[in-house]
């Protein structure tokens, strides 16, 4: 789907998702590929970065009722609403300092170094460059010419979870 619909949902819901005292951290609609009811996933947490069943809950009844006011998708739809999980999308530029020294995967939207995949660890950011150590060298990757990127599951980011408060 067209992240014009993206933003503008995220828009619609944000002010909702920050009065529950969360952070809206990715919208998605994923086309159903057997031609039924779409998916509308919305992933949040809280500031820690932790999410309960609870929270989510709360989210999906406050969004719902945006939804069904406001109406943007025009076709049916199930909403999801989750926690980012361990192996989380990195979609804010906070995401990219708070997860340094994690490995990480990127796509870019362009060619960069004659590459558009990238998976390294995670440096921080420089002036809204994304810093990855790749096979030892360090890569500066524009923030806004990156089209995903994730945390890869090892054990450094399975010890971080295990810290982390539920």
């Amino acid at each position: 789907m067209t992240n014009v619909l993206m933003d503008k949902i995220a828009k619609l819901i944000e002010p909702t998702i920050e009065g529950f005292g969360f952070e809206l951290v990715r919208v998605q609609l994923f086309s159903s590929p057997k031609g039924g009811a779409s998916t509308l996933q919305v992933m949040a947490e809280s500031e820690d970065g932790t999410m309960t069943v609870e929270g989510c809950a709360k989210i999906s009844r406050g969004i719902s009722a945006i939804m069904d006011v406001e109406d943007p998708i025009d076709s049916e739809y199930v909403l999801e609403v989750s926690s980012p999980g361990l192996d989380r999308p990195l979609t804010r530029l906070k995401d990219f300092v708070n997860y340094a020294g994690f490995q990480t995967k990127v796509e870019m939207n362009k060619t960069v170094d004659n590459r558009k995949r990238y998976r390294g660890k995670l440096l921080g950011t420089e002036n809204n460059l994304i810093l990855m150590d790749v096979e030892g060298e360090v890569c500066k990757l524009s923030f806004s010419d990156i089209q995903k990127a994730k945390l890869v599951m090892t054990d450094e980011l399975m010890a971080l979870a295990s810290t982390k408060p539920s």
